[in-house]
């Protein structure tokens, strides 16, 4: 996953706390499911407006003590975009 793409939720997907669940969770017309903390932090980032290389940023400061979080989050998002959760754009 290349640096300057701008992550954002696909059209009828979206990210929100499910008192049920006791979890954050990504709600779609099929279904949904249920995120960890690690998901949740990279999630809450995914704003259709910073690139991944923000989003890496901001994670790394937030979390010093896990030296380098960048192939996590970009394995992450990728996964997310294989899954459908999200997609990315080139900036404009």
């Amino acid at each position: 996953m290349k640096d300057n793409l701008i992550p954002a939720f696909r059209r009828g997907y979206r990210m929100q706390w499910e008192p049920a669940q006791d979890s954050h969770v990504v709600l779609y017309p099929e279904g949904m499911a249920k995120l960890n903390e690690t998901a949740t932090a990279i999630l809450e980032l995914v704003t259709g407006k910073q690139d991944v290389a923000a989003i890496i940023a901001i994670l790394n400061s937030r979390f010093p003590e896990a030296g380098g979080v960048d192939d996590d989050v970009k394995e992450f998002l990728q996964s997310a975009v294989e899954q459908k959760w999200i997609q990315c754009r080139e900036p404009e």
